[in-house]
């Protein structure tokens, strides 16, 4: 029987304060781990440490941007001064402030996107290597997107954002297995989030997407959850790595 327990383990899970982030840190909690909730703002972070510790879980708030290196290095180096190491390691904060052609994108879009869903997963897990050696072992999940490796409508920017994002995952999974530090990641199809709010805003689109995921349905955060918690524990996916596990009802299949 596999065992899901992540008792011990210290994980750090960015854009923790609502959607897939906050599914994935209370299911990481309730197996066991204590969890690091990071994101801009401390107010959504303290909501989710609050329902982590009801259930009995561990969990504590360092408000993070990743679009900012100095935020990043601070946050590392609580968890070092805290806890000495790092287990796990989940880069879900994402943003995409243009919803529209690409022709019609401002640079500063392109960099604001750019910034926090490749630039930011990259500095994190430059940071969290140090810590994961000092454990000996390391799991790291990016969120990536199925839009990265097809490319949503009106959702250009985004879409190149998180191809960069698996063929990242891929390179630091082939240099990091000899540490014992495994990177996967996970390519999630459509999500009821915040993040993908004009997807299901917009009738005409949703509809399109309805016709094209044979389940004939979107996904709950949570579903996201389970399969994160696959991919972190060792005891499920040991000798996996480079893996671009993709959750989307059938849509890119």
């Amino acid at each position: 029987m596999i065992n899901f327990s992540l008792k011990g383990k210290i994980a750090v899970i960015t854009g923790a304060s609502r959607g897939i982030g906050e599914a994935t840190a209370i299911t990481l909690a309730d197996h066991g781990a204590h969890c690091i909730l990071a994101s801009r703002k401390a107010e959504g972070l303290k909501k989710v440490a609050e329902k982590i510790s009801a259930s009995g879980g561990k969990a504590e708030v360092i408000p993070c941007h990743t679009g900012y290196k100095d935020q990043i290095k601070e946050l590392f180096k609580t968890v070092e001064s805290k806890h000495g190491k790092l287990d796990i390691l989940i880069n879900n904060a994402a943003t995409n402030p243009h919803f529209g052609p690409l022709e019609t994108a401002e640079e500063s879009m392109w960099d604001k996107i750019m910034d926090v869903n490749l630039k930011g997963p990259f500095l994190m897990i430059q940071a969290a290597v140090k810590l994961m050696e000092k454990a000996g072992s390391g799991s790291i999940v990016n969120v990536s997107s199925i839009a990265g490796a097809s490319p949503g409508i009106f959702q250009g920017i985004y879409s190149i954002s998180k191809a960069g994002v698996i063929s990242m995952t891929k390179a630091f999974a082939k240099e990091l297995a000899p540490k014992n530090i495994r990177v996967n990641a996970l390519l999630p199809g459509l999500t009821k989030t915040k993040l993908a709010g004009a997807l299901f805003d917009n009738k005409d689109i949703y509809d399109i997407a309805m016709d094209l995921i044979p389940m004939k349905r979107h996904a709950q955060p949570m579903e996201m959850a389970g399969s994160i918690l696959y991919l972190v524990t060792d005891a499920a996916s040991s000798f996996t790595t480079g893996l671009c596990l993709v959750s989307d009802g059938g849509m890119i299949a």
